[in-house]
Formats: C-alpha cells, structure tokens, sequence
C-alpha cells in the first residue's frame, strides 16, 4: 500500500550516479576548452598550439544527483621523442578503468588517416565512447557536419554523436546529460567542493606556459617548459621564483624579446591570473634558461611531472 509520502521518501533517497570519463582526440581539437566548459571553471591551459596539454588534468564536476571526474589528455599524435612516448603513454593510461570515453574532433579539420588511428584506440577498448564533434560555431556551412558524423560511425559504433562548441557553450547541456545517464550507481568520491587533484605549483608552472605559448612563435611552444624553483606563502604575499626552459639559444632570445619585453608582458599577464586564481598578492619572477634535448631527458621529464613539481636543475642531469 503506498502513501502520500512515498515519492518525499524517494525523492531523498533517490540514485546518486559517479563515474570516471577521459577527454581524448587529436591536438588542438579543444579537449582542455571542453573540460573547462564542462567543469564551469578553468583547470586546464589553453593555446592554438599542439600539444599544449602535456600531462593527464583531472576536473571534478559534482550535482546534487552526481559526480563525474574527467580526465583531459595530450593529443593522440605520433611519439618520435621520448617527450612524446611519455605524452602518449598519459593518452593509454586514460583509456584504463573508465566508465565513458569522450573522442573530441574538431569539425572543421578535413578528415585524415590520423583521424582513423584516434578511433581505433577507442575502440581496442571495448567501453563506451560518445563523439563529441567541437567547433560547430566555426562550421561553414553547417551541412558538412553530416557526412562527418556519417565517417565516425563507419568507422566505430559510438554511443551518441553531439555537435558542441565548447568556446560558446553550445550543446554543453546535452553533452553533459548524455554523460549523466550513462554512469553508473555509485558514490560521490570527491567533496562537493574538490575540483582537481593538481597541485597549486602546477597550475602556477602552467599558467605560466600558457601566456609564454601565446606570445611566443610557432617554433617554440613544443620546446619550453616551465618549473617551479621557489614557493614561498607571506602572510600578505606569495611569492614564487620559476624558469622557463627552452632547448636553444634562439629560442630563448625569442621569448625574451627585444631588451626583455616578451618575458616581461608574459609575466605580467601570469602575475595578474595567478592573483585571481589564488585570490592573493603574487611576486612573480621569471628566468629563461637553455636546457639543451629537455624532450629526450628521461630525469627532467620526470621532474616535469606534476607529481613531483618541484624543479629541477635541468638536462645537464644524467639519464638514469
């Protein structure tokens, strides 16, 4: 027998679904701007550049009703350097133990072999993907977004198939539903409050990087890196000490700029975030420095790690 209290009562304890989902695609299909729409808030660097992502950024994005984690990756490309191997091998680990793939495709690139090869890493994995297809707000015209729906799902049997622009904000709702009602029951794993497991020392170095790519010439972004030297929280003050590594004299002179200018206004726009960010004054210092073949440094890739940011004397260290 039911009472007028049997819909309250299951109205409090109704389904609470989590799960664990991996952003993936080729570089520069906007996998970070889609995090960041999908999380409402900016944990991952963004640039027109390849390869600006470099390690896994996870974002936490919790409702009432549910709990997703989301993992952005490095682009799918191929690994000539040992840099890239290790980007790449951030991508595999991401297609372990998921609940959802997300193959993020720019749909204003014409289509590749690449393309293909993206696909056929979701579907050696047997778990569910949805294709997001981004950009749709640069499409012209609309139409040619049908025959590239018609091509993926030749290619794989996806889940759904979701036009977005994650810059504008289009189809984000619909994305974010289709995720939902495809998780599991499960419990909530972060605070509601927890948006990321990066440590503030990597959104710092990032940051950093991200205003660098933006000022910087296409030939350098792939070669700098940024570590964190000094850390140091003032009551009033936090004050951070960083350097910027490049791979040759050329390139540093480039980054710098006439008399220091580009690495003075890179800096000023870092400082300026950080404070937003950290809600707090920032003295920021910045320092350029030629660390010859970093991408083939297997110890330096390892301090480049946001696991263990803590700087790094640079490849002049021997490879162990």
């Amino acid at each position: 027998m039911k009472t007028k209290n049997d819909s309250a009562v299951r109205g409090k304890h109704r389904k609470f679904v989590s799960g664990f989902v991996s952003i993936l695609g080729r570089p520069n299909a906007g996998k970070s701007t889609l995090l960041n729409a999908l999380i409402g808030a900016k944990l991952a660097i963004v640039s027109d550049k390849p390869q600006t992502t470099r390690t896994l950024v996870q974002g936490v994005w919790t409702t009432d009703s549910s709990q997703v984690v989301f993992l952005d990756t490095p682009g799918i490309h191929e690994a000539e350097t040992r840099f890239n191997r290790w980007m790449m091998d951030s991508v595999l680990e991401a297609l372990k133990e998921r609940d959802l793939l997300l193959l993020v495709i720019d749909s204003t690139r014409p289509l590749s072999p690449a393309d293909e090869r993206s696909v056929e890493l979701i579907r050696k994995t047997k778990t569910p993907a949805l294709a997001v297809f981004n950009k749709i707000d640069a499409l012209k015209p609309k139409s040619l977004l049908l025959p590239l729906i018609d091509q993926y799902s030749r290619w794989h049997e996806f889940e759904e198939y979701l036009p977005v622009s994650a810059l504008a904000g289009d189809g984000m709702d619909d994305l974010r539903s289709s995720i939902v009602s495809r998780l599991p029951e499960g419990p909530a794993w972060f605070p509601p409050d927890h948006l990321t497991d990066q440590p503030e020392r990597f959104l710092a170095a990032e940051i950093i990087r991200e205003k660098v790519l933006h000022l910087t010439r296409q030939e350098v972004p792939h070669a700098v890196a940024v570590m964190i030297d000094e850390w140091k929280e003032e009551p009033r003050l936090l004050r951070i000490l960083a350097t910027i590594h490049v791979e040759r004299p050329g390139q540093k002179a480039i980054v710098l700029g006439s008399q220091g200018a580009r690495l003075k206004e890179a800096g000023t726009a870092a400082r300026l975030e950080l404070e937003a960010v950290f809600g707090r004054k920032v003295y920021l210092e910045l320092f350029v420095k030629v660390s010859e073949n970093w991408r083939e440094n297997e110890r330096f890739l390892r301090e480049l790690d946001w696991r263990s940011m803590r700087g790094a004397s640079g490849p002049d260290l021997p490879d162990e």
